[in-house]
């Protein structure tokens, strides 16, 4: 499982990297929907990253 958690965080950070590189680009601020979807995929990778954890704990428990 840790593994498919890893390649998803992956994913996620990527794509989050993406808009956020995309935005610094651009003169002005950035559109709402961008920083929504940008706010977003923060809060899902803090979710990804507390059940790795969780996942984490569970393996090292006997």
């Amino acid at each position: 499982m840790s593994n498919k958690l890893d390649a998803l965080l992956e994913r996620l950070k990527a794509h989050q990297r993406t808009l956020i590189l995309a935005m610094a680009e651009q003169d002005g601020l950035p559109a709402g929907s961008t920083l929504r979807q940008v706010a977003e995929l923060e809060n899902v990778i803090a979710a990804v990253e507390a059940v790795t954890a969780e996942e984490a704990d569970r393996a090292k428990r006997p």
